[in-house]
């Protein structure tokens, strides 16, 4: 029996769905512990496309128990539609549970998300939100007001939760100039409506997790988002409003933390983020050709968003943070294939920061913004053929082309972390395990 953390070790989008999904026929529960639907996870299997921003990647493997755990800020409407979804694919949903902890996003999160970002928009404090209503919701959430996915299954006990908040949610929409007339009637009525379709699904995900640790059943622990967006670890106030590292997984479970035995960061073979604030080793779309390879080749488009994301070469003082900061054990590399063809490669090892050379992830953002890379060029490999592909698949990693397999090597020694998997392509199939 294993307790195994999935989570990005960058500025998240580094393809957690696909690794999630490639264990999930292994465990016996499946438990996202944080985010909302600001978060988008794509799976590729069996020829089909699936893309989630609520459920957790196991879904499509129907004898896995999936859960959203404590940790996460629930849209009931978002998730149904997500669950039906899987009704209609033929998977079914009977394997997908929420806690009853779990806090809900309602209307006035949205509003205030959006009416936030929009009076920001161009301006240093522009965060670059979703405006799905995730920082709202966790805002609430600490402030003691929050309605959780228990309180649904009681309209009663909805309304009172619901007067509670509403005055100053109220004169924080009149604030933002947004309509703050909220039909209390209604809103109960809708939401205690999600509460009872929502009911055969509603557990105590605590419970359900500590059960099957005590079956002995395998359990994987999936984060969203990635290591810099994490509410205190990341890159802050360009960041989540979530524990998106290793600790957030005890924390939006219930499990222990002496009860993990693996985490495993997963990695881009290069770097991307969404939204705004300083990317030392960014590409810029517009003005490079090789922003504009790993851009297209790796069709880098916000699966939640639909935003283009900002491309960069990998940035190892950033992944050696991410190993300290998660105790990562192993490492999954991903989406090595884009690589191919993009000419001479390119991997910071260090930064010059005002007349020092620092080999560490700088904290502070204003020093972040002026550091410079000091980079490794490795020579480029040109695009893998499906043979390559083929092969690496079935015999591992050390089947992958020299120049291809020299990168994958000198990145782990850099590390000093086993590299588990080398992903060459969306597919679930299209993996070289090391």
């Amino acid at each position: 029996m294993t307790v195994t953390v999935v989570l990005g070790a960058q500025w998240g989008d580094e393809g957690k769905g696909k690794v999630t999904d490639f264990y999930a026929d292994r465990v016996g529960v499946v438990a996202r512990y944080q985010g909302g639907n600001n978060a988008g996870h794509t799976v590729v299997a069996e020829g089909r496309t699936f893309k989630f921003h609520l459920l957790p990647s196991g879904v499509v493997r129907p004898k896995t128990k999936n859960v959203l755990g404590n940790g996460l800020v629930v849209d009931p409407a978002v998730l149904l539609d997500e669950m039906k979804s899987l009704e209609d694919a033929g998977l079914g949903a009977r394997h997908v549970f929420v806690s009853d902890r779990a806090h809900v996003i309602l209307p006035w999160h949205r509003d205030l998300d959006g009416a936030r970002e929009t009076r920001a928009a161009g301006s240093a404090a522009a965060i670059g939100t979703t405006r799905k209503g995730i920082g709202p919701a966790y805002a609430d959430k600490a402030a003691r007001v929050g309605v959780r996915i228990m309180d649904l299954l009681d309209a009663k006990r909805l309304r009172a939760r619901v007067l509670e908040a509403l005055p100053e949610k109220q004169a924080l929409l009149a604030h933002h100039g947004r309509d703050a007339a909220i039909d209390v009637d209604a809103l109960v009525e809708t939401y205690a409506a999600y509460g009872k379709r929502l009911a055969p699904h509603v557990v105590d995900s605590e419970e359900v997790l500590h059960d099957a640790l005590a079956a002995g059943q395998d359990i994987l622990l999936e984060g969203a988002q990635g290591t810099f967006l994490d509410i205190d670890h990341g890159t802050y106030p360009y960041v989540t409003s979530s524990s998106t590292t290793a600790g957030g997984a005890t924390i939006g479970t219930g499990l222990p933390p002496t009860a993990i035995d693996e985490v495993v960061g997963i990695a881009k073979a290069y770097v991307t983020r969404v939204g705004a604030g300083p990317f030392p080793t960014e590409l810029p779309y517009e003005t490079t050709r090789e922003g504009k390879h790993l851009t297209d080749v790796g069709r880098e488009v916000g699966t939640t968003t639909g935003r283009r994301r900002r491309t960069g070469w990998l940035d190892l003082p950033m992944l050696r943070t991410a190993i300290r900061v998660n105790g990562l054990t192993k490492i999954a590399l991903m989406k090595l294939d884009v690589l191919g063809g993009v000419g001479d490669i390119r991997v910071a090892e260090a930064y010059d920061l005002d007349g020092r050379v620092v080999e560490r992830f700088p904290r502070d953002l204003e020093a972040l913004a002026r550091a410079k890379p000091r980079y490794r060029t490795f020579p480029g490999f040109p695009p893998l053929t499906k043979q390559e592909n083929a092969r690496a698949a079935a015999e591992g990693v050390d089947a992958l082309p020299g120049r291809a397999r020299e990168y994958v090597g000198e990145v782990e020694r850099a590390l000093g972390v086993p590299i588990l998997l080398v992903s060459l392509g969306p597919e679930r199939e299209a993996t070289a395990i090391a």
